[in-house]
């Protein structure tokens, strides 16, 4: 059966706490699995513009990133998001890093930034696409970082929620989580339906822009 995406406001992590953004705070909803993943066109690190829609016939993956947050350091410094990005790829995937940190908050980032962060840390997206506006973000009513996607090759949304199931910052877990994305993709890969297509996302808030009361 699948987890249901429950939206929380807190999370407690030992003796560290998360705190999530209400729903409300997004003025978006999550789109429906099994239902056409929302269109989006994107300019990524090196100026190329990515459309969801040219990418068709392809699986791909979604990944909204924020280089400060301790989750997403967690497994960028285990590698588990790079090892990830490098299955895919060798697989046909098309695994897109999104970088939704509005401009001024963390974790927004230039294209040279985008590009030199790639290269420290030896990641391997397809792209990092640079959305400040946080219109990708929205479309798929991400909430934190990292938030997972995928997305099969006839355009259906599959799965959206964690990279895993242990919702820490310690790398430690990593091993003992279930990875989440790596068992939906082979599913999917596989033609079979995704057992856990939703799941619970953890991480930091995801730094939408500011809006005028």
């Amino acid at each position: 059966m699948s987890k249901l995406n429950v939206p929380r406001r807190t999370l407690l992590l030992g003796s560290a706490a998360i705190v999530l953004a209400p729903a409300a705070a997004f003025a978006t909803t999550s789109p429906d699995i099994g239902k056409p993943a929302p269109a989006f066109t994107a300019v990524d690190s090196n100026g190329k513009t990515w459309s969801l829609a040219d990418l068709k016939g392809k699986v791909v993956v979604l990944e909204t990133t924020n280089h400060d947050c301790p989750y997403v350091r967690k497994h960028y410094n285990a590698n588990n998001m790079q090892d990830q990005q490098r299955e895919a790829a060798a697989k046909g995937v098309v695994w897109l890093t999104v970088a939704s940190s509005a401009t001024g908050e963390q974790g927004h980032v230039t294209a040279q930034q985008a590009n030199d962060l790639t290269k420290s840390r030896n990641a391997a997206p397809a792209a990092v696409l640079l959305d400040p506006q946080s219109k990708v973000a929205r479309a798929y009513g991400a909430t934190v970082t990292p938030h997972m996607y995928i997305i099969d090759a006839k355009g259906t949304l599959v799965y959206k929620g964690g990279i895993d199931s242990i919702p820490s910052s310690s790398a430690a877990d990593i091993p003992k989580a279930t990875q989440y994305v790596r068992v939906a993709l082979g599913q999917v890969l596989a033609g079979q339906p995704v057992a856990d297509a939703s799941t619970r996302a953890y991480g930091c808030t995801l730094k939408y822009p500011k809006t005028s009361s």
